[in-house]
């Protein structure tokens, strides 16, 4: 029998909440867990062996390589110049979150469930304000030297001072970070910090600070790290690849949260400035997975001799987590797209229904929701729950937002299909003319006279049939609108600094929002080169409902205060949502073994794969 997490960290959701429990509360007391979590459910008791979604006997040995699909902190799709991707300097290099162990690590079968790593334990105060974490004397940095909660404090330390913004403006409220003694690290919060930042802290990187002692933090560099995690650098080349390779003495391998995972001798990235160069290195074997977002390829393109042998197999899994938010966000620094009804108008003159057919054979749902696909989604006129909240920021919301956020949520009307509807293209232009803006020669000029002109920033060719015809639309109405292919570390560059007029992007999604989306929705963010507040959204409501979100003390308080800013975020027509998946697509050389069924909140691959040697043998790759 499992205890519930409530069970063992009673009044943690209150106590990040508030700050302070009510005067004669029973959990008022100093109280210590094997894990954390946001409102106090942890599936696994303090002896469990492992995961349920792990194989424990997995093998270890093999290889698994891949092209670099997922992207953190400094890097890129095309290219590496720096082995820290961590700080907002250089384009960082993949896998580099396998050399590095944290305080705890994350359940893939629970929300926001975490479980001791280096930290065996946490003890929280009864404010809620100073945790102490416990760490295991075991732990060891590769070149057999302790680490300790010093390190752990200067990790902390640095990534406020110096990391990358997407981890800087997330742990602002982080006070301190000290080392009671070398294995107990203290930290403390702000007053009023949001309910998950000890969580965010608790899977944030452990640096070597000796190592660094005379090293340069932010400085781009290509000698690896001095780490602790389950992997270390090994081979690579810039530009085509980096290898990481296992560490046979890893001091953690037999632990709870480790077991069955990490088996493979090596992990490898490859990196392609083309999509269509990568699809063709992996049918030629130079890697060895592929999970497929080319609905066109996915539909035509595998029918190739490994394919047809078997020795390529193809696999659908379910995807039970929150979609990305994948979307084309507007950049409202621009002066052409300060009215949400001209940001309206361009999104009238996007066909989904057509071009999910014609250019990607009907595999993709349309996103109407910052929340798809979870009871956190807006729908329907405001609960009354949710309009306790919005009542009070009434008079903070933009007149043009008050219709949507009271009533239904704003949702793009569905095109007609035919790829020129010409319904919306005649509401478009209604839009624009209500914004103020004229129409002289079969051009739409801005009220001060300028005309309307943007460009689509994007980093593929891939992009062009299903931007193309969106632009052709736009010209219809009189709106002048271009694409701008560039490689991937421009884009990136060109993302970070807000060099951008429109431009996509999929951002992930957590069952359980807490203080990221501050920082990807938040007025301070606005401004901070690299973050991801990509549209410049500056709002006292949104920042309002954003501290609520971050401190609701339980999971019902969180899915309301979620639908109010879904209402107000979808009122303000900061993009234009595009499309998921409900299912992972793989394509895999027939070498690996993988549980049965993914985690419920993510794949798991490669942490969770294993090489199977008999397979490898039969189809000539071993």
């Amino acid at each position: 029998m499992r205890l519930a997490r409530r069970d063992l960290l009673v009044g943690v959701g209150a106590l990040a909440a508030f700050g302070v429990l009510p005067k004669g509360s029973h959990a008022a007391e100093v109280r210590v867990s094997h894990g954390l979590s946001s409102f106090g459910d942890l599936k696994y008791a303090a002896d469990f062996r492992s995961f349920d979604y792990v194989n424990p006997e997995a093998p270890r040995g093999g290889s698994f390589s891949a092209q670099i699909v997922q992207t953190f902190g400094n890097q890129a799709f095309d290219t590496f110049d720096t082995l820290n991707a961590y700080v907002f300097r250089g384009n960082g290099a993949a896998g580099m979150n396998l050399a590095f162990d944290t305080l705890m690590v994350r359940a893939l079968d629970e929300p926001d469930a975490l479980y001791g790593l280096v930290a065996r334990a946490v003890e929280i105060s009864p404010d809620g304000l100073t945790y102490r974490f416990f760490l295991r004397p075991q732990a060891h940095f590769h070149d057999g030297t302790r680490l300790t909660a010093k390190d752990a404090a200067f990790s902390l330390s640095i990534l406020k001072e110096k990391g990358h913004p997407t981890i800087s403006q997330v742990i602002r409220d982080m006070v301190e970070a000290s080392a009671e003694n070398d294995e107990t690290l203290v930290v403390r919060f702000a007053a009023g910090r949001s309910r998950d930042l000890p969580l965010v802290v608790a899977q944030l990187p452990i640096f070597s600070a000796a190592y660094f002692n005379t090293r340069d933090f932010e400085e781009p560099t290509l000698t690896a790290p001095l780490g602790s995690g389950p992997y270390r650098v090994g081979r690579m080349e810039i530009g085509r690849f980096i290898e990481h390779e296992r560490v046979p003495n890893y001091w953690a391998a037999d632990l709870p949260v480790t077991l069955g995972q990490n088996n493979f001798d090596r992990i490898r990235y490859e990196y392609f400035r083309d999509r269509q160069v990568a699809f063709e290195a992996f049918k030629g074997g130079a890697f060895t997975y592929r999970q497929e977002y080319t609905s066109r390829i996915w539909a035509n393109g595998y029918d190739f001799p490994a394919v047809r042998e078997g020795r390529v197999k193809r696999d659908t899994l379910p995807d039970l987590s929150p979609p990305n938010i994948q979307a084309w966000y507007f950049n409202t620094r621009r002066e052409a797209f300060r009215d949400p009804r001209i940001r309206e108008a361009i999104g009238l003159c996007f066909d989904f229904p057509w071009t999910n057919r014609s250019a990607m054979f009907g595999a993709y749902t349309r996103t109407s929701s910052y929340f798809e696909k979870t009871d956190q989604m807006a729908s329907g006129p405001p609960s009354a729950e949710e309009l306790a909240l919005l009542e009070p920021l009434r008079e903070k919301l933009p007149a043009s937002f008050v219709k949507d956020v009271f009533g239904e949520p704003f949702t793009l009307p569905t095109a007609d299909g035919t790829g020129q509807d010409r319904t919306l293209l005649a509401r478009a232009v209604a839009l624009l003319k209500e914004a103020g803006c004229t129409r002289e020669g079969g051009t739409i000029r801005l009220p001060g006279g300028k005309p309307l002109e943007f460009e689509f920033l994007d980093n593929d060719s891939l992009w062009e049939p299903i931007t193309q015809p969106f632009i052709k639309n736009l010209g219809l109405i009189g709106i002048k609108a271009s694409q701008r292919i560039v490689d991937a570390s421009q884009y990136q560059a060109r993302i970070r600094d807000f060099d951008f007029d429109v431009a996509s992007r999929a951002m992930g999604a957590d069952p359980t929002p807490g203080p990221e989306i501050r920082e990807a929705f938040g007025a301070r963010s606005a401004g901070i080169p690299g973050s991801n507040n990509l549209a410049g959204i500056g709002e006292p409501a949104i920042d309002a409902l954003l501290d609520r979100i971050a401190g609701a003390a339980s999971r019902a308080e969180l899915t309301i205060a979620c639908r109010a800013l879904d209402r107000v975020l979808r009122a303000g027509r900061y993009w234009i949502p595009m499309w998921y998946s409900p299912n992972y697509k793989l394509a895999v050389w027939d070498v690996f073994g993988h549980p049965d069924t993914p985690p419920k909140y993510a794949l798991g691959t490669p942490g969770l794969w294993w090489f199977d040697a008999d397979k490898a043998k039969r189809i000539g790759r071993n």
